[in-house]
């Protein structure tokens, strides 16, 4: 008896299983420490500046998209808040959760940096460090929040006063009514378009994992991560109770929910920020799994894009409470009591500084100026910041997706259907990423 031969419709239908995202970005880790390690020990120039130029170009890419990204995001994001009840009350509570999240993240940065002493037996002194080429001060934040035009923000990059621009413009688009809505519309058409675009982006996410892991084991190896073992350490375990021990906390009892729900929903966005070490990069994708979390969209379309600029745990509270009391020990500068206060100050009040973007040197060096310690101390840490700051990034957006679950459970406009079945991957289907809805498993 013969067989039928297939049709090409059937053969269409057999399809390869898809590999899902996170094992992607698992591989490309892995493939990326391998090919550093290789380039290291073989000392092939080629394969290291391969490396560079992969992780380079996929950062750039994402770059590309941050200032239109953040002025549409913030603009759209205020006008919406029309559609919200209590949007007063929604952003007002936003802003202290804000707040209290980084109070708690500077004061166990403070402790384990007091505990652990990461500045002694380094063999570091005060002249192996350098002055930064760009240094903060509070008369340079004050003043730089007001741009001089209108295109050298964008231009320039300076991210703080693009989202000054945008809250200026979404305030009045509101005042004006519907003599805006055109504006409004197409504000809202340019987000969407940009974020389709970054989401091809965010697909060569693996591929960027490759070449950023993969330069910085072969640029900087394992000798200078020896140097630095003690804060590099402090980092990531600062980092880590504050991401798996307070946010989870503040989940059970404060927002009363499982907190294994939120990192299952969240984690696409959290290990995207390791591996592009920019918050605002992430912004559509935190923002697309803060709504399947079960955040009303029109509320977290304001929250996310306000976080992504101002919410910084990992860079702007952690690092520099770490960094501040490691650069003292290395100069032999005593801090007090006040100094201490001085650092939880800076932090809470100057999250904006960081700006969304990759690294914290603008934080250090304002932490630094406020305290009066040496600024040569930030080139201290300049080359092992790369490494700092994968699970700093990862940190802020974790925060940056749990403060609107805690506003919106707190409010009750939490959909806690929604939250206990979020989908633990929302790039998988690539073709519909940005439409699907969270079905629960019972429908």
């Amino acid at each position: 008896m013969s067989s039928v031969p297939e049709t090409p419709s059937q053969r269409s239908s057999i399809r390869l299983p898809k590999v899902p995202f996170w094992a992607q970005i698992l591989l490309g880790l892995v493939l990326g420490v391998l090919l550093g390690w290789a380039a290291r020990s073989g000392d092939v120039g080629w394969l290291v500046t391969t490396l560079d130029k992969i992780g380079s170009i996929f950062v750039q890419l994402l770059k590309l998209a941050v200032a239109p990204l953040v002025f549409f995001a913030i603009l759209v994001s205020i006008t919406n808040l029309r559609n919200v009840n209590n949007a007063a009350r929604l952003a007002t509570r936003t802003l202290l959760w804000f707040m209290a999240t980084s109070l708690i993240a500077v004061a166990i940065g403070l402790a384990i940096g007091l505990v652990t002493n990461p500045g002694a037996g380094t063999g570091l002194t005060p002249q192996d460090g350098s002055k930064p080429e760009h240094a903060g001060s509070w008369l340079d934040f004050l003043t730089g929040i007001v741009p001089t035009d209108v295109i050298t923000p964008f231009t320039e990059l300076n991210v703080l006063q693009i989202v000054f621009m945008a809250a200026v413009a979404g305030v009045a688009a509101l005042k004006l009514g519907e003599k805006a809505q055109p504006i409004l519309t197409l504000s809202q058409a340019v987000l969407e378009l940009l974020q389709k675009a970054l989401w091809w982006v965010i697909r060569l996410a693996p591929l960027g994992t490759l070449g950023l892991i993969g330069y910085a084991i072969a640029e900087y190896g394992w000798d200078l991560i020896g140097k630095y073992a003690t804060f590099t350490a402090d980092i990531y375990v600062g980092c880590a109770l504050v991401m798996f021990g307070v946010y989870p906390l503040l989940l059970a009892t404060v927002a009363k929910v499982n907190p294994l729900h939120f990192f299952k929903g969240a984690w696409p966005a959290i290990q995207l920020a390791f591996v592009s070490r920019s918050s605002v990069g992430t912004m559509p994708v935190t923002q697309k799994v803060t709504e399947r979390l079960g955040v009303p969209k029109e509320y977290a379309s304001f929250a996310v894009p306000f976080g992504s600029t101002t919410k910084m745990d990992g860079c702007a509270s952690i690092y520099p409470a770490i960094a501040a009391i490691f650069i003292a020990q290395i100069f032999d500068v005593h801090l007090g009591v006040g100094d201490y206060l001085l650092i939880a100050f800076v932090s809470v009040i100057g999250s904006a500084a960081t700006a969304g973007l990759t690294g914290a040197t603008v934080m250090l060096t304002l932490t630094l100026s406020t305290l009066g310690l040496p600024l040569e101390g930030v080139g201290l840490l300049m080359a092992i910041d790369p490494i700092l700051d994968m699970m700093r990034t990862a940190t802020n957006v974790a925060g940056q997706a749990l403060v609107p679950v805690i506003v919106s459970a707190r409010e009750k406009i939490l959909d806690r259907q929604a939250y206990d079945h979020a989908s633990a991957s929302p790039l998988d289907d690539a073709a519909t990423v940005e439409d699907r809805q969270v079905v629960p498993a019972a429908a």
